[in-house]
């Protein structure tokens, strides 16, 4: 990597309403903050909407939080859909707004609506922009910012027969939070109140939770599909922690359950397998902390690509695949324990390790390449 010209890094990254467009931004912001810290002085600034989880969270991020709001056309009837044209145009203006206030260096978008208008307004200013995109089958707000970016990063190479553009385009696989696979187990399973001589299955449904998998785990948990020597940390989704733990009663006992937690290094240190979606950001989250699964794809994803995503994983030899039509869906728990229980849980964690050990990290390779981009500009 050269060395970094610049005396100053102004630098926006623009993405959020979920997790997996959340949490890259943070990532890629991090290790930049890393590798330029001795070399220049370094602002970083995150763009974001009140609707999203960065709003949620954003007392406990890092970096100041700028809001645009910006909403994408319903996919139903709607009457929203005849305020669209004037919301493009004010989250534009408010865009171009904050580039003439903080005149940054590079702008970097990891997906979601609010992408579109900073890129947009950057790339006509002539600000070098980067996007980095975390599915098989790209967002359709990364689609449209593609021919105008300078830099492109896929976390999966199936991405790329989706993007015209005369950027430079590199698969790099999705970057993580280097602490994420930091947490030590024994600490982790004391904050959960958990058992450290019992097996950990973590159910993981996304900040929102996932519904259908809520309803198969505690069908499992009342029907005595858990092993005695098995226990859960469920993160439930605040929509469904209410109806869970009261369908749960004294089934819950002995278990951890919670509506959201944003110390994942915790969670995937305390865990043995998960029990999750197919979000791109959970599972190279899962690959970097070396915890095997059971994923249960959400059906209708953009491009069906969870399902894509998990074929992938089941590929490397990674995690299982259910389907949410499946039968066997219900019984997911007791397919859970008997990965535990049978040794093909501890066998996928060896190859994982074995995989993570091989390639560099995601995140490394991304801000290494973003600083060149920053120097050339």
């Amino acid at each position: 990597m050269n060395t970094p010209l610049v005396k100053t890094a102004r630098i926006i990254l623009a993405g959020g309403g979920t997790g997996g467009h959340l949490y890259p931004a943070i990532a890629i912001a991090d290790r930049l903050s890393e590798l330029l810290q001795d070399r220049a002085k370094v602002e970083i600034i995150l763009v974001g909407t009140k609707r999203g989880l960065e709003y949620r969270i954003k007392d406990s991020l890092q970096y100041p939080l700028h809001l645009i709001n910006v909403r994408g056309i319903a996919r139903r009837l709607s009457l929203q859909n005849l305020l669209v044209p004037f919301n493009i145009v004010g989250s534009l203006l408010k865009a171009r707004a904050l580039l003439k206030q903080f005149s940054p260096h590079l702008v970097i978008g990891t997906g979601g609506y609010v992408s579109w208008p900073v890129l947009r307004a950057a790339s006509s200013r002539g600000i070098p922009t980067a996007l980095q995109e975390q599915n098989s089958f790209p967002g359709i707000t990364t689609r449209q910012l593609a021919p105008r970016a300078d830099r492109i990063y896929l976390g999966f190479g199936k991405a790329q027969e989706y993007f015209k553009t005369s950027g430079k385009v590199l698969v790099t696989g999705n970057p993580v939070r280097p602490s994420i696979s930091g947490g030590n187990r024994l600490s982790a399973l004391r904050e959960f109140q958990l058992d450290p001589n019992k097996k950990t299955i973590l159910v993981l449904g996304g900040s929102q939770g996932a519904h259908t998998i809520n309803q198969a785990v505690l069908h499992g948990l009342q029907h005595g599909l858990l092993p005695e020597g098995c226990q859960l940390l469920w993160q439930t989704g605040k929509r469904d922690y209410t109806e869970v733990t009261a369908q749960a009663g004294e089934k819950a006992s002995g278990h951890s359950l919670f509506p959201f937690e944003n110390r994942m290094e915790l969670v995937y240190a305390a865990a043995d397998l998960a029990i999750a979606r197919a979000g791109a950001i959970t599972l190279a989250e899962l690959e970097a902390c070396a915890v095997p699964a059971l994923l249960v794809p959400y059906p209708f994803a953009a491009g069906d690509h969870q399902r894509k995503n998990a074929e992938e994983s089941v590929r490397l030899g990674f995690a299982t695949m259910i389907n949410e039509s499946d039968s066997a869906l219900p019984e997911i728990l007791g397919a859970a324990a008997s990965e535990i229980t049978s040794g093909t849980a501890t066998q996928r964690r060896n190859t994982m390790l074995a995989a993570t050990q091989k390639k560099r990290p995601a995140v490394d390779v991304i801000a290494e390449d973003l600083i060149e981009l920053l120097n050339a500009a």
